[in-house]
């Protein structure tokens, strides 16, 4: 008998995610996903309700408002089922795997909360995602379900039975599993797969495809490598004009900086209010290098205001020994959607000076109608600042001080709200995005408190996430568990050959190695190629994924393949390189298919059928960093390490000569033939532009 959930709290107590703890106290009789609770379904032939969410879902709280911390709806849970609940960022596996039965079961697309209906053996039943207590809408009463779902599962034993034979089958479907050598290779790969960006490019307000709207990192990225290895203007278009809509849109925190999660509309302008991690550090990539193509001041200062709002707000003081970043914070506050972020008409006015008001209505639009929930501004720009100057008959320069001073105001009194929850667990993978993110703009934009931010984190993995040669996935509150999964692994080791190249430290070099040396050995498919999700010794569920395409964040085996194949050249290792030759042989026949959704593996291609160039300076420190800039300002992806004068006992390939005969020199490698030593800095320049492989003497 289920024990009574009033005044006492559940199993979920001693866990670290925040999410798990917000249901701590509900009077549903919730497990975390673990043995014990596996174990007592079986034990008493219950069905499991599995629920996925996170911490800054606005949906979860409505679920958990309405039916979680309802008794009567907790007491139903309770009698009929084994209540499961998962953080989907802790537990990415588990989420893949039912999110896709979702989508199989219900042919749409899932999300969160996830309500799944297992057997005991895991196997899933039925599904959804967001079920109110009571019918509306068309959508059926979560408490008038719980029973009919438990009596199915009683009384069609058989036709269970037969579902979940045939989601097996269809899960084991979705593997790729041709091991083929790769078909002749030409780019036409590469030019289909932009010519399917273009045609689902939203030319008017940038970004792909309709509401909602994400920001599809990978397919940016792509597109700003075939800007900047074959100078394909339609890639930085679609690059320029998507980054600046939302630059100007209300999917950016026009007061504190940092980009929300999607947009709710086409348009950039009404978000759904939490901010992730995940999504900024790309976006401060990108960003910097769009500036670095066009040399626009807008996408310099939404890379200084982003990096400032992470480091402020998003990471764990290196003072107390840490310097990990948060994962995320909350759409809500006071249980409302947006509501620390959104503002009256009346409030701007009272707050505002008349000089200050005259140029902040037309700027974010708030002489016009209300743009949230009909009686609230959401801040967008609306006008540009030479527009408002010409307007209101006065000089640029007056009109970007009010509008300068106008937001310090309003930021201030922001300050002053509610704020939304801080998702404070510290997640490996989503770490090493952020870390390469702030290493990347740091360098271009000499912000050397960047840069440590960067440094800081790695140095907490390393000390708290990296034990007996594994990473472990998650830490909050001095614990750090959960086997890591590829993303953590792929992620880091592309971060730490970013920071390579910025400031070079002999023990990042070594961690760098160690990460490809597990992916190897725990995670690569050394049948038929590519990359699992999880680990060969990790928990066995009912699927092991092997993902190719692209998501919200970038695929695994596309960036494990990037990463180990510019790991193998810059070390002349072999098994680096065939790793990922093996991984571009397994998803090529389904990249023909639709190209687009593969861009991470389609960057991974290029780099495979023309490898990046590999530069080593060695000499004067200060030449050495004038060399650096000049070579990364003019081709951004060329891979360039600064090796100090002093350093020794480095692997053989980086172990060139210092300057004899000048102050500095340049050693310059493109797979595994390397020129002889440069001292000429536009020489040097010139072998970086040349597009294409080199050319070396007899």
């Amino acid at each position: 008998m289920a024990q009574s959930q009033t005044d006492m709290p559940n199993h979920l107590l001693h866990e670290t995610s925040p999410y798990l703890l917000q249901h701590a106290d509900n009077p549903v009789e919730w497990y975390p996903w673990n043995e014990e609770a596996l174990a007592l379904a079986k034990k008493l032939d219950k069905p499991i309700l599995l629920s996925i969410g996170y911490s800054a879902c606005h949906w979860c709280h409505v679920m958990a408002s309405e039916s979680f911390q309802d008794a009567e709806v907790a007491a139903t849970m309770n009698q009929y089922f084994v209540n499961i609940k998962v953080d989907r960022e802790e537990r990415p596996d588990i989420d893949q795997i039912y999110q896709t039965v979702h989508h199989m079961l219900n042919q749409r697309h899932g999300g969160w909360p996830l309500t799944m209906f297992l057997t005991p053996d895991q196997k899933p039943f039925f599904g959804g995602t967001y079920f109110p207590k009571v019918s509306r809408h068309g959508m059926p009463g979560f408490l008038d379900l719980l029973p009919k779902i438990a009596e199915t599962y009683r009384t069609r034993t058989d036709d269970i039975e037969k579902q979940n034979t045939a989601l097996l089958k269809l899960l084991a479907d979705t593997l790729p599993t041709t091991g083929a050598k790769i078909p002749v290779i030409s780019r036409q790969l590469i030019l289909r797969a932009l010519t399917q960006l273009d045609e689902n490019f939203d030319r008017e307000f940038g970004g792909f495809g309709q509401a909602p709207k994400f920001f599809h990192p990978a397919e940016l990225l792509f597109c700003l490598h075939c800007y900047f290895y074959d100078g394909d203007a339609g890639a930085l278009r679609i690059v320029k004009h998507t980054l600046e809509k939302m630059a100007n849109g209300g999917i950016y925190d026009q007061l504190g900086g940092g980009f929300y999660r999607y947009s709710t509309d086409q348009y950039w302008r009404i978000p759904h209010f939490e901010k992730m991690l995940y999504d900024n550090g790309p976006l401060l990539q990108f960003y910097t290098d769009i500036w670095l193509a066009t040399a626009d001041p807008l996408y310099k200062q939404i890379v200084e205001e982003t990096a400032n709002w992470v480091i402020r707000e998003m990471q764990s003081s290196h003072n107390q020994g840490e310097g990990g970043f948060y994962s995320s914070l909350d759409a809500d506050s006071e249980h409302e959607e947006g509501k620390f972020y959104v503002w009256s008409k009346e409030e701007i006015e009272r707050e505002l000076s008349a000089d200050e008001l005259a140029v902040i209505e037309p700027y974010y639009g708030i002489a016009r109608f209300s743009n949230f929930e009909n009686k609230y501004w959401h801040l967008e720009i609306n006008q540009s600042v030479t527009s408002i100057a010409q307007q209101i008959k006065n000089s640029e320069e007056n009109v970007q001080r009010w509008i300068d001073s106008a937001r310090e105001k309003l930021l201030e009194i922001r300050n002053q709200r509610v704020r939304p929850g801080r998702d404070e667990k510290i997640l490996t993978s989503w770490n090493a995005l952020m870390i390469k993110g702030l290493t990347h703009a740091g360098a271009f934009f000499q912000r050397e408190e960047w840069i440590e931010s960067a440094q800081y984190a790695i140095d907490f993995i390393r000390a708290n996430l990296w034990k007996n040669n594994r990473l472990l996935a998650t830490y909050k509150d001095g614990k750090a568990h959960l086997n890591a999964y590829l993303d953590d692994y792929a992620f880091l080791l592309d971060g730490l050959l970013e920071m390579l190249q910025v400031h070079f430290r002999q023990s990042d070099l070594e961690f760098a190695i160690a990460l490809a040396e597990v992916m190897l050995n725990q995670f690569e498919d050394k049948h038929l190629g590519g990359f699992f999700f999880t680990s060969h010794d990790h928990e066995k569920l009912i699927h092991r994924p092997k993902i190719g395409p692209d998501n919200a964040i970038p695929s695994g085996n596309g960036i494990a393949a990037i990463s180990l194949q510019r790991l193998g050249y810059l070390l002349g290792e072999s098994r680096y390189l065939q790793a990922a030759e093996r991984t571009l042989n397994l998803f090529y026949s389904e990249m023909l298919h639709h190209p687009s959704i593969y861009c991470s593996l389609l960057v991974a291609l290029e780099e495979w059928l023309t490898p990046p160039k590999m530069i080593i300076l060695r000499g004067d420190k200060i030449k050495v960093k004038e060399w650096w800039r000049q070579i990364k300002s003019q081709t951004p992806y060329t891979f360039v390490i600064v090796l100090p004068m002093e350093l020794t006992g480095l692997p053989s390939s980086l172990n060139k000569p210092i300057p004899v005969n000048s102050d500095i020199n340049a050693w310059v490698c493109q797979g595994e033939e390397c020129l002889s030593e440069i001292t000429d800095l536009q020489e040097l320049l010139q072998v970086c532009k040349d597009k294409g492989k080199m050319t070396f003497p007899l």
